[in-house]
């Protein structure tokens, strides 16, 4: 099992910038992705990237606004988020898994999320 912690989370205008992290402990983490969930919205990939480095995108992340990075030797994931907009608010979830997936199931271990809020 892997316990996340997400943080970097906040209240912010648009426009603005986030960069939200995840610490991760407990076993290996092939695989680390960040989703997101809206109010009455199915939960919603947005990136991940592997181990070595290798970063799959969405059709929300491949707007070139988000940028998803992780420190291996602090075992920690982030997504830095420019150029914020109103309909970017979300519960924002890391998750760990063993191969690269968009899909939720997946993924076997998630964090509590940050919420991110995008005043207009």
């Amino acid at each position: 099992q892997v316990q996340l912690i997400e943080s970097g989370g906040g209240l912010v205008q648009a426009g603005d910038s986030l960069r939200l992290s995840c610490v991760a402990s407990g076993r290996s983490t092939p695989v680390m992705g960040w989703f997101r969930q809206a109010p009455g919205k199915e939960r919603e990939f947005v990136a991940l990237i592997t181990r070595s480095g290798g970063i799959k995108d969405s059709p929300v992340s491949a707007e070139e606004r988000f940028t998803i990075s992780r420190d291996n030797a602090k075992n920690t994931l982030f997504l830095q988020i420019n150029s914020l907009k109103p309909e970017d608010t979300a519960v924002y979830y890391c998750a760990a898994g063993s191969w690269p997936s968009f899909r939720p199931n997946d993924y076997a271990d998630w964090g509590q999320g940050t919420q991110v809020t995008v005043s207009s």
